[in-house]
């Protein structure tokens, strides 16, 4: 590994490092209540922040129970918060009992109660409690065919909350008439508390017709039954989401790297926390900004570094193995092929970059002549959606293992 490729897996670890919920909860807690607290929550990240979530209400002497759901391999140590794994991003019969005993749990707590609520991203295939009509097997199929559309998250979260029981604001109405706190981690483009986790405990009417409109952009058929559920499935609930918290967020972990950066002597441009579009698209236009630094010293000198976040999508044409971290990867550096001085990481801050074992992965010059040497056709590998084979074979992955937090996409270009 050469010192810069070192340097862009030092600004990740920073970028990590600012989005774990551990300390985050200080100077935010509620009064504690008459009666019980209860924890519920859901994500990547649910976990990480029920065990924060303890110790810091520990520390002012209060004691609390609960559950969340967090995805398979994320678990951690707590002592009297109850976590369950399950399945993502297509959900599971895991997920789906998970889903009742919360909405079960939120239920129970009465005027005198506190529930405390935990979202991450990742919630919205975790908590995954079908509306009345609608099956498990209906939500998988479904989810599949939105994860392979190219649709934007915002979209798909508007349709999962169409179909749902408890996400858009259902849980929220299941908790009244308690007192509600919810403590957020952003993983979505402008951090709007309604699309974190489809927003379970956020109140919101979802338009079935919008949603209607969305999956026929995308070409996604669905039977009459779910279509009905659709069109019935109205959130019933008086408004009141209760207090809202925002532990941490993609422009908090640039920020930080960003720090880092000007640590190791390198002046750091954020582009923006909220990129989205075509993953290869993205790469291509990455690689004319990265030009024009080269070129005309805008819009900064080098040495620099672009750090952006949001979340690209890949429309599935291929049967290779992806990513949208690594197709955003490859495309970039096809793109900047004859640049010398150049190299780039682009990785998902979960530590899993779509349904592989790697957060995402890395490049510098010397990627053309490995692959060269290799035999491995970099186009063709692109071409085909199967970015992930191509880092791979040029040992190039980015492996991290679950990183207890999810604050979507993080790219960072260092440019000589």
């Amino acid at each position: 590994m050469t010192e810069d490729v070192s340097i862009l897996r030092a600004l990740f670890d920073a970028a990590l490092n600012a989005a774990l919920p551990d300390g985050r909860f200080d100077g935010r807690l509620p009064p504690r209540p008459k009666g019980r607290t209860i924890v519920l929550g859901a994500g990547k990240a649910s976990a990480r922040m029920a065990a924060a979530f303890e110790a810091a209400w520990a520390r002012e002497g209060g004691i609390c129970e609960g559950l969340v759901v967090t995805r398979y391999g994320h678990a951690v140590p707590t002592s009297s918060i109850e976590i369950i794994e399950a399945a993502h991003p297509v959900p599971d019969e895991a997920g789906l009992n998970a889903a009742r005993r919360i909405l079960a749990l939120a239920q129970e707590a009465g005027p005198d109660d506190l529930v405390v609520c935990l979202i991450s991203g990742g919630a919205s295939a975790l908590l995954s409690l079908p509306a009345e009509g609608v099956t498990l097997e209906d939500k998988q199929g479904l989810n599949r065919a939105l994860l392979k559309s190219g649709a934007p998250i915002g979209e798909m979260n508007l349709v999962r909350k169409s179909l749902s029981a408890i996400k858009g604001g259902r849980l929220a109405a299941a908790v009244h008439p308690a007192q509600l706190v919810t403590y957020l981690i952003s993983d979505v483009p402008g951090d709007d508390p309604a699309s974190i986790g489809s927003g379970p405990t956020i109140p919101e009417r979802v338009d079935p017709e919008a949603v209607i409109s969305i999956l026929d952009k995308h070409g996604i058929q669905v039977s009459a039954h779910v279509m009905r559920a659709m069109r019935t499935n109205v959130v019933e609930s008086s408004g009141e989401g209760g207090v809202v918290h925002m532990l941490a967020t993609p422009k908090m972990a640039l920020d930080a790297a960003a720090a880092k950066a000007r640590e190791l002597g390198l002046m750091p441009m954020i582009l923006g926390d909220a990129i989205e579009g075509e993953a290869r698209e993205v790469g291509r236009v990455m690689a004319g900004i990265a030009r024009s630094v080269r070129q005309h010293g805008e819009p900064v000198a080098a040495p620099c570094v672009l750090l952006s976040g949001g979340e690209t999508t890949v429309t599935v044409r291929g049967s290779g193995r992806g990513g949208r971290n690594a197709e955003f990867l490859l495309s970039l550096a096809l793109a900047l092929r004859s640049e010398a001085g150049m190299s780039a990481i682009a990785c998902d801050t979960d530590g899993i970059d779509g349904s592989e074992d790697n957060a995402g992965a890395w490049f510098d010059h010397a990627l053309f002549a490995a692959a060269q040497e290799r035999g491995v056709d970099l186009a063709a590998h692109l071409a085909g959606n199967d970015a992930y084979s191509a880092f791979e074979q040029l040992d190039r992955l980015v492996v991290t293992g679950p990183t207890l937090t999810n604050v979507n996409d993080f790219r960072a270009v260092l440019i000589r």
